[in-house]
């Protein structure tokens, strides 16, 4: 069993989910008493929101590295980045290690492609869906096209993950406002959902869309953990 080294804390409500989601899927696999073996670094999430509304992403990017290489030392053999918005600086943090570092957009990708879906619907920070570092991914290393919320309900879900879903703020009125915001997304054409966002999936869920939904959070934890598994 490899050791899972994950940068958490961004933030610690979806980051309890990775913890939890690897753990289970261990036991799942192994049975017994088995869990997983995890080293884990949880930021203190503030210091990295302030980064992120200041577009100071150098900073974000060296503490980002700072604490990969501390996960590596610590005896790591593969690192997962508990968030899709810090995926933004994902090549400099592999390059910064020896060991694998594993895109959460690649895992999403891959479960897309399985359903032969060429066209998806994004939802996540306004980081995530107004930048090109996300859906250019898709788009380019994987053929798949993204189609994004317009400006105003890209801010009001920007809102919900910073002030309700990071806060551990479960709304139903912004699970309805969500759900509204798919399904004007499907009208335009999106075969599925991504959730951008590794909160998101603590209040959306598969049965809230009439399209599939791609939990990048799940997602990326299971593919950890067959990884981690792999002989």
């Amino acid at each position: 069993m490899k050791k899972i080294g994950l940068i958490g804390g961004m933030s610690w409500e979806s980051t309890v989910e990775y913890y939890r989601i690897i753990n289970e899927e261990t036991n799942k696999r192994l049975g017994g008493l088995h869990s997983a073996k995890i080293i884990m670094y949880s930021f203190d999430f503030d210091e990295i929101e302030k980064f992120q509304s200041q577009g100071r992403w150098d900073s974000a990017t060296d503490v980002m590295i700072e604490v990969a290489k501390r996960i590596e030392k610590a005896g790591a053999e593969i690192i997962l980045i508990c968030t899709n918005t810090m995926h933004k600086m994902f090549a400099q943090i592999e390059e910064s290690v020896t060991i694998p570092v594993l895109h959460i957009l690649d895992v999403t990708a891959e479960a897309i492609k399985s359903k032969e879906i060429k066209k998806v619907g994004l939802l996540g920070t306004k980081f995530t869906m107004e930048q090109e570092f996300y859906k250019e991914r898709l788009k380019s290393a994987h053929g798949i096209e993204v189609i994004i919320p317009d400006a105003q309900d890209m801010e009001k879900v920007n809102k919900i993950i910073y002030e309700e879903l990071c806060r551990g703020k479960i709304k139903e009125s912004s699970k309805e406002l969500l759900k509204q915001i798919i399904e004007g997304l499907v009208d335009e054409g999106a075969e599925g959902i991504v959730l951008g966002c590794t909160e998101l999936p603590l209040l959306i869920k598969k049965e809230d869309s009439s399209v599939p939904i791609f939990d990048t959070c799940s997602l990326h934890a299971k593919k950890a953990v067959e990884i981690s598994l792999e002989t």
